[in-house]
């Protein structure tokens, strides 16, 4: 049967690997090769005619310091909506599941686990997470106790490939799944009445403030819905997510992960990772990773409601559940985070997920 460049391919529902599995089988390594000569972008916006001088550099405390010359002062410069496409669900799920390989560059290390952020880095958390609540009160959060997560900083594959996401509507989570295509939650967007997108801009392995990848902005994307916050109402929860093409190839540098569909065989195996950037945490400033979690495909047909009980926090949505299969270097998506409640927090993904991303790799190599 013939497939498009970028078609999924079929592949059994193996299960994926448990913790000490995946310890057993994928060992860290150090990078195989120098990283190439490459430049880190960042944009500055500014008025045309405008010359920049370096007036700081190598030795300077603080990094890199430019002047820029020729700008009128207080004039804003306003990033222009963003066009994308509205998909069309199929009348039927494909026969098969599906499945995307991922990208490790021989120029990044490869750490299976991340270890855990040094003490010097940790911030104190915003918000007490256990202390006694008042009846009837809802609150930004909802984290099990006990609390399972911790925050990291570690820039090896596959954790360099999981950013923030800005936006005009404030700050999300987003994940690398192809050279240059992030997918992210659909309601962190902000959508306009003519049905473009504000700006978007992502910043893979951000860290208080620094981005060791540099930077990109959107430039089209992909949804089935487009998700307005603050309630995720109907069957919005069953699509929460939005594929973003960036302006750059990101993952060039930073590689990315790989995506199949849930499979309900695996309801239940405490086995699935999450990465994102919860506010309660580190004011949304820095990754927070957990594991062992267990997840329950609730749609019938195709899964595309994933209920859990994981931690999660204001920011984090958007971040990827996967996790690993076999020998593959890479892990896996089957969702990203998209609502919360006291009882059961929910992810969206599902056939239609992966039929998105490959949707993007197609239009956009």
């Amino acid at each position: 049967m013939a497939k498009s460049k970028a078609a999924g391919t079929q592949e059994p529902q193996a299960p994926p690997l448990t913790e000490a599995q995946l310890r057993k089988r994928l060992k860290a390594r150090p990078a195989l090769k120098e990283m190439p000569a490459t430049a880190i972008e960042f944009t500055l916006p500014v008025s045309a005619g405008a010359r920049i001088e370096l007036v700081g550099g190598e030795g300077q405390e603080n990094g890199l310091r430019v002047a820029v010359h020729g700008v009128k002062l207080g004039e804003r410069f306003v990033r222009p909506s963003v066009r994308g496409t509205v998909l069309r669900r199929p009348k039927a799920n494909p026969p098969e599941p599906m499945a995307l390989a991922g990208y490790l560059p021989d120029h990044l290390p490869f750490k299976p686990v991340p270890p855990r952020l040094e003490k010097r880095f940790k911030v104190r958390p915003r918000l007490n997470l256990f202390e006694a609540r008042r009846r009837g009160q809802k609150y930004t959060t909802t984290v099990f106790n006990p609390e399972n997560r911790y925050t990291f900083n570690d820039t090896a594959f596959p954790w360099c490939t999981v950013g923030r996401v800005d936006t005009p509507a404030g700050t999300s989570s987003g994940v690398m799944v192809g050279p240059r295509h992030m997918l992210t939650v659909s309601h962190g967007i902000s959508w306009n009445g003519d049905g473009t997108a504000g700006w978007v801009q992502f910043r893979p392995s951000y860290f208080s403030g620094d981005a060791p990848f540099g930077e990109a902005w959107g430039i089209h994307w992909y949804a089935y819905q487009q998700v307005t916050p603050p309630t995720i109402d109907g069957n919005e929860g069953l699509e929460d997510y939005c594929l973003i093409v960036l302006d750059r190839r990101l993952g060039d540098m930073v590689g990315w992960m790989g995506s199949r569909t849930y499979s309900e065989d695996w309801d239940g195996d405490a086995v699935w990772r999450h990465i994102g950037y919860p506010a309660d945490l580190a004011g949304a400033e820095q990754p927070s990773y957990e594991r062992d979690i267990s997840l329950d495909g609730r749609d019938s047909e195709a899964a595309r409601e994933i209920w859990h009980r994981g931690d999660v926090s204001v920011g984090q949505s958007g971040g990827p559940f996967f996790a690993w299969w076999g020998d593959e270097p890479w892990p896996r998506v089957v969702g990203v985070q998209s609502w919360e409640n006291s009882a059961n927090n929910g992810a969206s993904g599902g056939q239609h997920l992966v039929q998105c991303i490959i949707t993007g790799l197609n239009d956009f190599p």
